[in-house]
């Protein structure tokens, strides 16, 4: 609405209010029109900030009394009221000449079709808010129509002593107020446009980054969720595969050396899903240590080989003649030069050529992977990197891929304070990427000990009991064959609630436990256990599809001597059953 300067363009001041220079700065009134307390609650709530003064009516009929008292500079009235409904209440206020000019903004809890709107805006609607109402908006709009009030209110203060104080310069003064009240009409209307405007394009983003940040938070859950259920199937069949191998420790059998190479894979992306989505949430932690150059290379190259080997392809490795020591997470960065070899191998026809080489130099190490591979165009090098991206080749097409492997060297390089870059001459001729990481040339490498397993750990087992819950099946079954294959007496359970009373019965020497189960967590049950007098000398193991550090301190925390995260490896079964032979020998010496 204009602002006015004469006594014509605005509400005339009630009768008994004298205008003032204090009364023109001073708190204006609103009036909160609604027949619901809970409403004019929020109203309330929403409004206080401005520091104006709110005035409540619960019905159309004390609205016009209230107004009968006072003066508002704007009204909030609900449309849909019993008895007189905000229509009809807004007809009978603006028909009162003090009145004609008030600002309302209309509050619907329902859909207004265009003519009801039209009806609003005949009877002096300036605006209308739907239920919810976003406090910022209705904010900020009663907060503009109140200064238009007050602008109002100086304007005709200013009107009031320039007649007191000159009489005969009325008319030249009228004329001059009234080029500024068409200016200041014009600037408020601009005003008020460009404001609505801004307003609108706030909303606007704000909405979409916010469904932008849901969607993307949904999208981390939902590959994070996928991963950890896709481990569960994959335990008994990594058991059932491990049964094979230990029934026929010396056997070649081409398909079991197939099945354990695809398996494999499969677990490297089920890992790579859960990596980039721990990784863009934040969770993934480094666990640092010192190591070297050479040990994370050839760490690398053992994981790249058996794809190499199948594609034919001529590795050659130049790495500094002395170790290079790194402080670094050395699984993390092995991963990353595994994933350069792979991508190198997967987009390299039969019988290419991979380089990897190295230099040290001050404070910087910098690793080249060279392939003679489908190379890349300049438009497929600026988005490499991103999530998803894959070349649009189709040699890229025979060998799948989920798009993620580069992604993660680059999130996993910049976690290790690094950069990585690539290059390529074009589409046929190869690629180059290149890592940098910071490296301190005071730093030392620590001498390492090999720990050898004890010999004859499977005769040494035949005495020995083990428990095993899982309330898969399938996985219970496989991962119990597998160790009575190891010499160990077995107990299976699917039932987490039968395994305190079959604890003490069967006594186990070590219990692998999966943690989430229905009816009652492993964390949960092994506290129980480890509150009987034999579950304080027993073994837990827990066996679960989650393995951060989060998921490993509460497991320790509940009593968990292990975590094998599933597919559970055979390795890492037999080590943890050699701790039974070795506390066996001790108990002996």
């Amino acid at each position: 609405m204009a602002a006015s300067l004469t006594s014509y363009d605005a509400p005339a001041i009630a009768a008994t209010e004298v205008a003032t220079p204090e009364s023109a700065h001073a708190p204006v009134n609103i009036l909160l029109v609604d027949d619901q307390a809970g409403r004019l609650l929020t109203y309330r709530a929403i409004l206080e900030p401005l520091g104006e003064n709110l005035i409540e009516a619960s019905s159309g009929m004390e609205a016009l009394k209230r107004l009968m008292e006072d003066e508002y500079a704007v009204i909030l009235l609900d449309v849909n009221m019993p008895g007189m409904d905000g229509f009809e209440t807004a007809s009978l206020i603006h028909q009162h000449p003090r009145f004609e000019k008030t600002p309302i903004i209309f509050v619907t809890a329902v859909n207004v079709g265009d003519m009801d709107r039209m009806r609003g805006y005949k009877l002096g609607a300036v605006d209308y808010v739907s239920v919810p109402v976003i406090p910022e908006i209705l904010r900020t709009k009663v907060s503009v129509l109140a200064e238009l009030h007050r602008k109002r209110r100086e304007l005709q203060l200013a009107n009031a002593q320039l007649s007191a104080a000159n009489v005969a310069l009325e008319a030249e003064k009228t004329r001059e107020l009234e080029r500024l009240n068409t200016s200041l009409r014009d600037a408020n209307t601009t005003l008020a446009a460009r404001n609505e405007d801004l307003q609108n394009e706030i909303g606007v983003r704000m909405h979409v980054e916010e469904r932008l940040r849901d969607a993307d938070r949904r999208k981390d859950e939902f590959l994070a969720t996928l991963a950890h259920e896709l481990r569960n199937p994959l335990a008994p069949l990594l058991n059932a595969l491990n049964i094979r191998r230990l029934s026929a420790p010396d056997a070649h059998d081409p398909l079991q050396d197939m099945m354990e190479r695809q398996l494999g894979q499969l677990v490297r992306l089920i890992d790579d899903l859960l990596d980039i989505a721990r990784i863009t949430r934040g969770k993934l932690v480094l666990r640092k240590q010192v190591t070297t150059l050479n040990e994370v290379i050839q760490s690398a190259v053992e994981t790249a080989a058996p794809l190499i080997e199948r594609g034919r392809h001529h590795l050659s490795v130049h790495l500094p003649d002395q170790p290079v020591a790194l402080h670094a997470d050395h699984a993390r960065l092995s991963q990353v030069f595994a994933n350069l070899l792979n991508n190198a191998a997967k987009y390299s026809d039969a019988g290419g050529n991979i380089e990897v080489s190295a230099t040290a130099n001050g404070s910087n190490v910098e690793v080249c992977v060279r392939d003679t591979g489908i190379g890349l165009a300049s438009e497929q090098i600026q988005h490499i990197f991103e999530l998803f991206s894959q070349a649009d080749t189709a040699v890229e097409k025979a060998h799948g891929g989920l798009g993620i492997g580069l992604t993660l060297v680059q999130r996993l390089t910049e976690m290790h304070d690094g950069h990585v870059s690539v290059q390529s001459e074009g589409l046929g001729k190869g690629s180059e990427f290149r890592i940098q990481l910071p490296r301190d040339p005071e730093l030392t490498v620590p001498e390492r000990q090999d720990v050898d397993v004890p010999p004859n750990t499977i005769r040494s087992l035949t005495k020995r009991r083990a428990l095993v819950v899982d309330d898969n099946r399938d996985a219970a079954d496989t991962l119990a064959m597998m160790l009575e294959l190891m010499g160990l007496e077995t107990l299976r359970l699917y039932d987490p609630l039968q395994v305190a009373t079959e604890f003490a019965s069967f006594a186990p020497d070590i219990a692998f436990m999966d943690v989430g189960m229905p009816g009652l967590s492993g964390y949960d049950l092994a506290r129980t256990l480890r509150a009987t007098e034999q579950g304080r000398t027993a073994i837990l193991v827990a066996v679960t599809g989650w393995g951060q550090p989060e998921d490993r301190r509460r497991t320790r925390e509940a009593g968990f001597n292990h975590h094998l995260v599933k597919p559970p490896e055979l390795g890492a079964i037999q080590a943890i059953c050699a701790s039974l032979v070795d506390a066996s020998a001790r108990v002996r010496s």
